[in-house]
C-alpha cells in the first residue's frame, strides 16, 4: 500500500493558490475574536484550576494522588486526541469541529460546577478536555484560513496574547471567585465566555467548504497513538514519584514505545492516514516541531520549579509569588503580536531563533539567583524570559502552519499541539528530576533550604543547554526564501 498522501494537494482538496483566505476582510478580525475568546477560556480554565488545587483537595476531602487526575485527566485526553481532531478537521471542517468543541465545553465545564464528588469532577474534567483538544486542533487552522500569509504571523501572534491574558487573568480570578462565591463558580465563569465564542465563530467564521472527495478515518491509527502518548505521558508525569527505575515506569516506557512504533508503522501502510508523515518530509515542518518541542521544555520548567523558589525557599506569599511570575506573561502577551508582524515581513528564521537565544540567556540568568536576589532582579529575568518566549512562538506557529498544505492545516495544528503538550510535561519532568537529584547531591532538603541554591542552578544551567538545541533547530529551518517555497507548494 502507499505511505499516505503526498504533500501536494490534489485539485478537489485543495484551494486556489491566489485565493488567499476564505473571510471578507470586514470578517478576519471577528474570526480573530473567536478563536481569540475561546483560547483565553481554555488558558483561563486551566490556570485557575491549578491555582485553587489545595482548596478543592479541602472541600472534596481528597489527598494528592487523587486531587492530580484533575490535572492529569485532561492533559492526557487533550494531548491524545489532539491528531484525531485535527484530522477529523481536514476531512468535516473546522468550523464544524470547533462549534462542537467549544459545546462540549460549555457542558463539560456545567458538569464540573455541579460536582458532588471528586470522581464526579475528574470524569467532567475529561469531557472538558474533548472539546478543548477540538479547539486546539482547529483554532490555528481557522485562522489560517481566514488571514492571508502577510497577516498571518500577526494574527497568530494576537492569539497567544489572549492565551497569555487568561493564564495572567486566571489565579487571581479564580482566588476571588472561590473565596466569594465557592469553587464551582469558577467552572461555571466558562460558560457565558464560551457562549460568547459559540456564538462569533456561527456568525464570523466562513461555511466550510465540501470536499468533493471523502477520505476514510483512520480508527487505529487513533488509538494507538492515544494509547501510546497516554503511556507516555503518565511515566513522564510520575517518574519522579515512582522513581525513574520503577517497574511502574519502565513498563510504560515500554508500553509507549511498542503502541507509538506500531502508530508509525499502520500510518506507513494505510491510505488514508491519520497524519501524513510526509508532512516531515518538508525541513521547515521538522525544525519548527522540534523547536517548538525544546522551547516548552525550557519555559515549563520554569514555570515549575519558580515557585518553589520564591514561596518554599525565599518564604513569600501565594499573592507576592504570583505577582512576580506574572511578569513573563505580561511580555509574552506584549510580544508575541509584534514578532508575529515581524515575520510576516522578514520570515520566521531570524525573530524565532532570536526568541530561543534570549530563552536560553533568561535560563542562564535564573540560574544566578539566590537568596538575596531582590524582587526587581527576579521579575526582569522572568520578563526576559518571556520576551523570548513571546518572540519565538508566533514566528513557529506561523511557519509550521504556512508549509503545510491546507487540507493538511488541520493535522499540522495538532502535531504543534502535541510538541506542546509533549514538551511541557518533559518540562516538568526533567526539572524536577534534576532538581531532586542535584538537592540530595547536596545533602540538602526542601524543608531547610539547604542546598537549593546550588541544586537550583544546576537545573537551570542544564535546561538551558536544551535552549541552546533550540535555537540550532530553530536556525535548521533554512533562509527566508526556503520557507516562501514551502508555502508555495502548500498553497
Amino acid at each position: 500500500m502507499a505511505r499516505g498522501t503526498t504533500l501536494n494537494p490534489t485539485p478537489a482538496l485543495a484551494p486556489r493558490a491566489d485565493t488567499p483566505s476564505t473571510a471578507r476582510p470586514d470578517r478576519r478580525w471577528l474570526v480573530l475574536t473567536a478563536v481569540g475568546v475561546g483560547t483565553f477560556m481554555s488558558a483561563l480554565n486551566g490556570s485557575i484550576v491549578n491555582a485553587i488545587m489545595p482548596v478543592l483537595m479541602r472541600e472534596l476531602r481528597i489527598d494528592f494522588a487523587t486531587a492530580e487526575w484533575i490535572t492529569m485527566v485532561f492533559l492526557l485526553l487533550v494531548s491524545g486526541l489532539l491528531l484525531s481532531f485535527g484530522r477529523l478537521g481536514d476531512m468535516v471542517g473546522h468550523k464544524r469541529v470547533a462549534l462542537a468543541g467549544f459545546g462540549l465545553f460549555i457542558l463539560g465545564s456545567v458538569a464540573c460546577g455541579l460536582s458532588p464528588t471528586a470522581g464526579w469532577l475528574i470524569g467532567a474534567r475529561g469531557f472538558q478536555a474533548v472539546g478543548s483538544a477540538m479547539l486546539m486542533a482547529t483554532s490555528p487552522a481557522l485562522l489560517t484560513a481566514a488571514f492571508p500569509a502577510r497577516q498571518r504571523g500577526r494574527a497568530l501572534g494576537l492569539q497567544a496574547t489572549f492565551t497569555y491574558l487568561g493564564l495572567m487573568v486566571g489565579p487571581t480570578a479564580g482566588g476571588w471567585l472561590t473565596q466569594r462565591f465557592g469553587w464551582p463558580s469558577i467552572f461555571f465563569l466558562s460558560v457565558p465566555v464560551g457562549l460568547v465564542a459559540l456564538a462569533l465563530t456561527l456568525f464570523a467564521v466562513a461555511p466550510d467548504a465540501q470536499r468533493e472527495r471523502r477520505e476514510p478515518f483512520d480508527p487505529a491509527g487513533a488509538l494507538l497513538f492515544l494509547s501510546g502518548l497516554t503511556a507516555l505521558l503518565l511515566a513522564l508525569s510520575h517518574g519522579q514519584d515512582w522513581g525513574w527505575s520503577s517497574s511502574k515506569v519502565i513498563g510504560l516506557l515500554v508500553l509507549a514505545l511498542a503502541l507509538l512504533g506500531a502508530f508509525l508503522a499502520v500510518e506507513k501502510r494505510v491510505r488514508f492516514p491519520m497524519i501524513d508523515l510526509t508532512l516531515f518530509d518538508v525541513r521547515i515542518i521538522r525544525a519548527a516541531t522540534v523547536s517548538a518541542l525544546l522551547s516548552y521544555i525550557c519555559v515549563y520548567s520554569v514555570t515549575f520549579l519558580m515557585p518553589f523558589y520564591l514561596m518554599r525557599f525565599r518564604g513569600m506569599p501565594p499573592g507576592q509569588a504570583g505577582l512576580l511570575l506574572s511578569a513573563q506573561a505580561l511580555t509574552m502577551a506584549i510580544t508575541a503580536p509584534l514578532s508575529g508582524a515581524l515575520s510576516d515581513r522578514i520570515g520566521s528564521r531570524l525573530p524565532a531563533s532570536l526568541g530561543m537565544a534570549v530563552v536560553t540567556v533568561g535560563l542562564v540568568l535564573l540560574a544566578t539567583l539566590d537568596a538575596e536576589a531582590s524582587r526587581l532582579d527576579i521579575a526582569l529575568r522572568l520578563g526576559l524570559l518571556g520576551i523570548g518566549s513571546g518572540l519565538f512562538a508566533s514566528p513557529n506557529t506561523s511557519a509550521l502552519l504556512g508549509a503545510a498544505p491546507r487540507q493538511r492545516q488541520g493535522i499540522a495544528a495538532a502535531v504543534l499541539g502535541c510538541a506542546r503538550n509533549v514538551g511541557m510535561v518533559l518540562g516538568v519532568a526533567l526539572a524536577g528530576a534534576l532538581f531532586a537529584r542535584a538537592l540530595a547531591a547536596e545533602g540538602g532538603s526542601l524543608e531547610t533550604g539547604a542546598g537549593f541554591v546550588p541544586a537550583f542552578r544546576i537545573t537551570f544551567l542544564v535546561v538551558a543547554l536544551f535552549g541552546a538545541v533550540g535555537v540550532v533547530t530553530s536556525l535548521a529551518r533554512g533562509p527566508k526564501s526556503e520557507g516562501a517555497q514551502a508555502e508555495a507548494k502548500a498553497s
